[in-house]
């Protein structure tokens, strides 16, 4: 019988969805970013769930509060790839038990305080006793069919396009896990990926009400899963021209020798989204995105896999980035 950790989080998931088998009402199902039910003949319950747990999800620095919000964002994120706004959230909080009345506010405040920015009510929820922290978030959102961007609407031609560089939470994070800058004394950049992210809500709401995207992923998981994850979903190949490296990230890693592409590629836990957009909207798209999406690479048949453009000819990028239970 194999462990989780040979299983990993992808195969748990399979199990999980292979037992639950399919709802009619269910538009939405496993393998994208939300799931959607239908209420009406256009209009779509979208539901996200995603947790956050102390020993895996914060790094050394990071405050309760500053946790709490993490967590929200990380649901957020999901619903912004979709072109979805939420509308109500519960949490449910294991807490152990040393924490203190301190502890308990700090976090109420971090989840106060991002549903109150990304325009949502938090309504209820569950309390339990745990040896870990676990902060998980449930949101519920509203949207139009017609308007919602999956993962697998992708087509030959398409440009594919991402509304950030990449790299820098991953250098934030490998320079305070592997010791090489304290949590204090992390460059201004780094500190605000790593302790500040935030989701693209309102990009993503204005990118989905142009018409122009075709595929949509939210890149917590990394630049490299998330293209392979669009591939899959939309049957297609992807060729991107260059890697979108953040300039924090680059000079992270010429100071302490890492690779600036990998950070960028397969560090994850960053919040950007990663689109495919129809060619003649593209001009539509950016101006909608207001200068932030940025064009990397092209849409290509499913044969020739997900490639970087090199000058001895296309190097292959491999399917790598953030999976629980891999270590």
């Amino acid at each position: 019988m194999s462990s989780l950790r040979q299983l990993g989080e992808l195969r748990i998931i399979r199990i999980m969805e292979q037992s639950f088998g399919n709802s009619r009402r269910a538009v939405v199902g496993f393998g994208d970013d939300i799931s959607a039910m239908r209420l009406t003949r256009h209009n779509l319950a979208v539901l996200k769930t995603d947790m956050l747990v102390g020993s895996t999800d914060i790094p050394p620095g990071m405050t309760l509060r500053q946790a709490a919000r993490k967590a929200v964002v990380a649901n957020v994120s999901d619903l912004a790839a979709k072109g979805a706004k939420p509308y109500a959230g519960l949490v449910a909080l294991g807490l152990p038990a040393v924490l203190r009345e301190h502890d308990v506010r700090e976090i109420a405040r971090g989840l106060s305080e991002s549903a109150r920015y990304y325009g949502f009510s938090l309504v209820g929820g569950d309390t339990n006793e745990s040896k870990d922290l676990v902060i998980s978030i449930a949101l519920f959102g509203l949207i139009d069919e017609r308007k919602m961007v999956l993962r697998s609407g992708a087509k030959v031609g398409d440009i594919v396009a991402v509304t950030d560089s990449f790299g820098s939470a991953p250098a934030g994070l490998r320079a305070l896990l592997d010791g090489k800058i304290r949590p204090q004394r992390l460059p201004q950049a780094l500190a605000r990926a790593v302790y500040h992210p935030r989701a693209e809500l309102k990009l993503g709401l204005r990118l989905a009400s142009t018409g122009a995207i075709t595929a949509s992923i939210d890149s917590s998981d990394g630049l490299a899963w998330s293209l392979h994850e669009l591939s899959k979903m939309s049957g297609v190949g992807i060729r991107i021209g260059s890697v979108p490296i953040s300039s924090a990230a680059s000079e992270f890693a010429d100071r302490y020798g890492y690779e600036a592409s990998d950070l960028a590629l397969y560090g994850g836990e960053e919040y950007h989204l990663i689109v495919t957009v129809n060619p003649p909207l593209l001009r539509k798209a950016q101006h909608a995105a207001r200068g932030r999406l940025r064009a990397i690479g092209v849409v290509t048949k499913k044969s020739e896999g997900i490639r970087l453009a090199g000058r001895n000819g296309d190097i292959k990028i491999k399917m790598k980035g953030w999976e629980h239970f891999r270590r």
